[in-house]
């Protein structure tokens, strides 16, 4: 008999296995404990803090304890190895990814601007505070980084490694999209774009094998829309003193909606897509879903 070498620091044993049935009970977990995150914690979260911060801290908290749970009970595995450790170049990704989500936003509201299809108008009985806008930015990125923890950390990232990249992506963005069906005036544009997105933001993960990007991306987009006046995802988030006003038709400036709902997001996520594949991007070592890490894998 040969013994078996020790199990690398970085890869130890997972205690239930690579067989079917130990991929099944891990998926399984994971998406129950989201669940019970979500229907329990979130609930109890609004009636003691309100809706800002049981619909932000809160998916914080579901991702955070999904990730936690699912990795100790059955890869003894520590959270930061979804694509969550400080090192290499996550720093950079991280704000590349602010970049170009809130590049994206920003150069969609400000082009009708400058054909005078859009206003910024004064909202009445308002005011701006630098701790209303601090606090408001804090509880967007907890917002960004637990959904991205949810849809983008170790669930998808055993998919990849078991079905391949492309074949998760996909799906997982599907997903993403459907669950925000439930959004105050959701259109059906509105979630094909969210689908969009989702997608989107798969492959900033498949681009450099870690979360940061992703985050960064889906931070700066829901950071940056809020601030000139419009609805983020069917939400009324009041951060500075106007509103935008549109003279487009809704089928492009997204209506009740806010901008994910119109043509302009689509616009705005494909040329996200070819940037993302243009950009020189500097991958991380994928500690989950390592068959990113072959020599023979480029996206």
């Amino acid at each position: 008999m040969t013994t078996p070498p020790p199990a690398s620091p970085t890869n130890p044993p997972a205690a239930f296995g690579d067989t079917t049935l130990g991929i099944v009970l891990r998926l399984g977990f994971y998406v129950f404990t989201v669940f019970l995150a979500i229907h329990y914690l979130m609930p109890l979260l609004y009636l003691v803090f309100g809706l800002q911060i049981a619909g932000t801290i809160g998916l914080a908290i579901a991702g955070l304890t999904a990730n936690v749970l699912t990795l100790a009970i059955f890869d003894r595995r520590p959270l930061v190895d979804i694509g969550l450790r400080l090192v290499g170049a996550s720093g950079k990704h991280f704000l590349f990814g602010i970049g170009l989500g809130g590049g994206a936003a920003a150069a969609i509201l400000i082009a009708p601007l400058l054909l005078q299809q859009g206003h910024l108008m004064l909202r009445p009985h308002s005011e701006f505070t630098w701790p209303t806008l601090i606090f408001y930015l804090i509880t967007i990125f907890f917002a960004a980084a637990g959904e991205e923890m949810i849809f983008r950390g170790y669930a998808f990232q055993i998919m990849v490694e078991k079905m391949g990249p492309f074949a998760a992506v996909l799906p997982v963005g599907v997903i993403f999209g459907l669950v925000h069906t439930s959004n105050p005036n959701a259109s059906l544009l509105g979630i094909l774009n969210t689908i969009l997105w989702g997608v989107l933001l798969g492959f900033a993960f498949l681009r450099s094998h870690d979360l940061w990007l992703p985050i960064g991306m889906h931070f700066g987009w829901n950071a940056i829309l809020p601030l000139f006046g419009v609805n983020l995802s069917g939400l009324t988030i009041e951060v500075t003193r106007y509103f935008y006003k549109w003279d487009l038709p809704p089928l492009w400036s997204g209506g009740a909606y806010g901008p994910e709902g119109g043509l302009l997001t689509t616009a705005a996520g494909y040329m996200l897509f070819y940037l993302l594949f243009r950009a020189r991007i500097r991958p991380q070592q994928a500690m989950i879903a390592t068959c990113l890490n072959e020599p023979d894998f480029e996206v």
